[in-house]
């Protein structure tokens, strides 16, 4: 076969092949573009569908956490209008109870009279006139046991404090470990020392009787009247009406208990120069006059001997304590 036969032979092969492939591609073509076309429409659609469920899912869930936001306001709003309805002035009674004493209003007035009358006979054996004592008889039955019964109430408010965000702690670890509340709150009875012990005694006895938790704690803040406890109330109330995880609510609640200490602390270290600064002041006065009695006393005895020396007396011991008032007022700071 000679060389341009096989250069036609080859030609006319090519030819063929390229018919062939021409012809496929014009027959088999439209089905592949249609069908990848038609799975194209459906990628979008499916994709369409994906995101309208997206958003759906996504509008559902903001619905819902609306709706819960203004269900935890409306609770907000009903605890604060229950408070302002349930604020009361504080009765001797319960003034007794927030001071942890175990003894009634009678026995009280008992022992603010026989107060009384010991200062009124001790001022009036030192030379006083029988005016100056009554007044001091008056002063003292009505002054003296309730500026104590307040000294022991803050310092019990003082105490619980201590150990509140501690009980917090406890309450949240059991809740974590799957505890029940009741459980917990029995441990903070058992194991913290008083006031916590006492207190949460308490909501244990009164859950007991039917009392729900929430309203024990009501009853707890008016023993107890701190702003800490509040909180607390607040919380458990709204998780109950609401829902929600206790154990994180609570958690959150004893870093901010903790916090509030700190900012406590700090305050109190910034405001100490302030404090001895006044402290200073306020012991000038009666220094100086025990210096002058002990270098002149005929001097001075004027003060005690006569009636204007009696009403100069009275007047600085006013005047004493009004600035002794007004400075201890500048120097402590309510958060």
């Amino acid at each position: 076969m000679e060389f341009g036969d096989t250069l036609t032979i080859i030609a006319v092969a090519f030819m063929a092949a390229l018919s062939v492939g021409g012809i496929a591609y014009v027959l088999i073509y439209p089905f592949l573009s249609g069908e990848a076309k038609a799975n194209k429409r459906m990628a979008r659609v499916a994709g369409g569908q994906s995101g309208r469920n997206n958003r759906m899912a996504a509008s559902v869930e903001a619905h819902g956490k609306d709706q819960r936001r203004k269900q935890m306001q409306k609770t907000l709003q009903e605890l604060e209008e229950n408070q302002k309805k349930k604020k009361k002035r504080v009765t001797l009674s319960m003034s007794l109870a927030q001071a942890g004493l175990d003894i009634s209003v009678k026995v009280f007035w008992t022992l603010s009279v026989l107060c009384g009358a010991f200062c009124g006979l001790l001022i009036l054996m030192t030379g006083f006139s029988w005016q100056i004592s009554l007044g001091a008889v008056f002063a003292a039955t009505l002054g003296i046991p309730r500026w104590l019964l307040k000294f022991l109430k803050k310092r019990r408010q003082k105490k619980f404090l201590n150990e509140f965000a501690n009980a917090i702690d406890v309450i949240v670890r059991g809740i974590k470990a799957g505890l029940p509340v009741n459980d917990t709150l029995k441990v903070i009875a058992q194991e913290s020392p008083d006031p916590v012990g006492p207190e949460f005694q308490a909501i244990i006895d009164a859950q007991k009787m039917g009392v729900p938790l929430d309203q024990g704690l009501e009853r707890m803040y008016e023993r107890m009247p701190l702003a800490e406890v509040n909180f607390m109330s607040i919380v458990v109330a709204i998780q109950q009406r609401t829902g929600g995880n206790l154990g994180e609510a609570l958690s959150n609640l004893s870093k901010v208990l903790r916090d509030r200490k700190k900012m406590q602390a700090k305050i109190t270290s910034m405001s100490q120069e302030a404090k001895s600064s006044a402290a200073i002041i306020g012991a000038l006065p009666p220094s100086i006059m025990i210096l002058i009695w002990m270098t002149s006393p005929d001097y001075i005895s004027l003060l005690w001997t006569t009636d204007l020396g009696h009403m100069m007396l009275a007047g600085s011991a006013t005047w004493m304590l009004m600035g002794v008032l007004v400075m201890k007022k500048m120097i402590n700071f309510d958060f």
